[in-house]
């Protein structure tokens, strides 16, 4: 399976250094497309032009078939089954994934209560089985584990979102990404 895999790092526009996240493209195989996964820490404190960079970026993204993306999105005050949010930046975010994202998959809170972590996906055949639990070292965040189905085939993901010394670990999820090439991605 590893060797029917091939993926590549993305590069969605401008302002790449300054927002947290690292995407890449699952090429697929004849008749498969695509997919693109990307993985994203928003601080709790990011400056509303960082956001409007990562808008842009996503909206790059989005535009992709087939698009998965996972991370801590730091906006605890957004009612996912409302789809409501206290404060302009969490508002902004929401009208941000409209277009682009018919469905977030986590419905567990993933810390303290909140539902931080989040899976977003513009293909609703494309994520399930969703489970939020467990911690990874010292984390006080839930992992995510969810499969990512690829034409018609199911090919597990354990892209697992945590959170070391406040930020997430991208070079560790860009190594998970690379190991998960073969059967589980």
């Amino acid at each position: 399976m590893r060797e029917q895999l091939e993926c590549i790092e993305l590069c969605l526009g401008a302002d790449e250094e300054r927002v947290k996240r690292l995407c890449v493209r699952i090429k697929g195989q004849f008749h498969m497309g695509d997919i693109i996964v990307g993985v994203y820490y928003r601080p709790p404190d990011q400056e509303e032009e960082v956001d409007e960079a990562f808008y842009k970026q996503l909206q790059a993204a989005s535009q992709s078939q087939a698009l998965v993306l996972v991370g801590d999105f730091n906006h605890p005050d957004i009612s996912w089954e409302d789809h409501t949010a206290r404060q302009a930046q969490s508002w902004r975010f929401l009208q941000s994934i409209d277009d682009g994202f018919p469905m977030q998959v986590v419905e567990e809170p993933t810390r303290r209560g909140a539902l931080l972590d989040l899976v977003l996906t513009n293909k609703e055949e494309l994520v399930e089985d969703v489970k939020v639990g467990g911690r990874l070292g010292c984390s006080d965040h839930e992992m995510v584990e969810f499969r990512i189905l690829r034409g018609g085939s199911r090919a597990k993901s354990r892209i697992k979102i945590f959170r070391t010394s406040g930020e997430l670990a991208l070079a560790s999820s860009r190594t998970c990404l690379e190991e998960s090439r073969g059967s589980r991605l």
